[in-house]
């Protein structure tokens, strides 16, 4: 019987699930996917619409009562945080360090750009945030409909061309703050459906057989890659397929933890067991 597997059309997570997802994994079952966008698959799976699904690490504390958080497949990272951009001839608005008063585009409410945005903006919250489908967010930038837009992913090799500057690359704030790497997007297993050992074992196995053959997957990755370029598909996988992909393990495990705690703290998100507790994490 197939599984239904959510995940976004970016290059890190077509090369991390081409083998899966085309059955050169042995052992795995047949899967049907879905291409959305993290913001669209966070809202799926709070009906519990996919079987293995990628969210936001933010969108966990709403998730792990009907999901199991899986140790691998996910994007965290260091050096690749999501950025808040500016246009570079901007003037007569909000200060450059401060956005108060501003209208803000972000990809997502419950994405973990737009909680780290909200931490790293305590105390200076912008006058109005609209969540806008990312593909509009820097070019809504460049014409003036906003006077900063939150991006992630491609956007971080390709915004000095829409005539932008970032304010502020999240990812170092967060670095330099914690020492923690960045936890983006995880990767989720339906309890009741899906024996998260076994789909930790797929998954490591589909990531192991990208790597071992990365022309493989290139054509299905430039297929979903839209308008992006191969070389930027290249510097995409490069930035957000690395280590953790393979296994979070005690540094990717504490990133978690520190930013649901902090988040939990400062009245963002509920409260919610640690990360480690509601995981299968052999």
């Amino acid at each position: 019987m197939a599984l239904s597997l959510a995940i976004s059309p970016c290059p890190n997570d077509t090369f991390v699930f081409h083998a899966l997802v085309h059955g050169q994994v042995p052992g795995a079952p047949p899967v049907t996917v879905t291409y959305a966008d993290v913001d669209v698959t966070n809202t799926a799976a709070e009906r519990g619409a996919f079987d293995l699904v990628k969210v936001s690490y933010a969108a966990l504390p709403w998730l792990l009562e009907d999901y199991h958080l899986l140790p691998c497949g996910g994007a965290l990272g260091r050096g690749c945080g999501p950025l808040v951009l500016t246009r570079t001839d901007r003037g007569g608005g909000p200060e450059r360090d401060d956005l108060t008063g501003a209208t803000v585009a972000v990809p997502g409410d419950r994405t973990t750009a737009y909680l780290l945005f909200r931490l790293w903006a305590a105390g200076r919250t912008p006058q109005r945030i609209e969540v806008v489908p990312f593909h509009e967010i820097m070019p809504g930038v460049a014409a003036g409909r906003y006077d900063a837009g939150l991006v992630i992913h491609e956007a971080r090799f390709t915004y000095p061309r829409h005539g932008l500057t970032a304010l502020v690359d999240l990812g170092e704030w967060w670095e330099s703050d914690t020492g923690l790497p960045i936890p983006l997007g995880a990767i989720l297993a339906r309890r009741g459906v899906v024996d998260p050992q076994q789909a930790a074992g797929w998954i490591r196995d589909s990531v192991q057989r990208a790597w071992a053959d990365p022309a493989a997957s290139r054509a299905y990755v430039l297929a979903h890659a839209q308008e992006m370029e191969p070389d930027v598909v290249d510097r995409h996988i490069g930035l957000y397929v690395n280590e953790f992909t393979a296994d979070l393990g005690e540094a990717g495990f504490a990133a978690v933890e520190a930013l649901l705690g902090r988040a939990a703290d400062a009245g963002l998100v509920p409260q919610t067991s640690s990360s480690r507790a509601t995981a299968w994490t052999s």
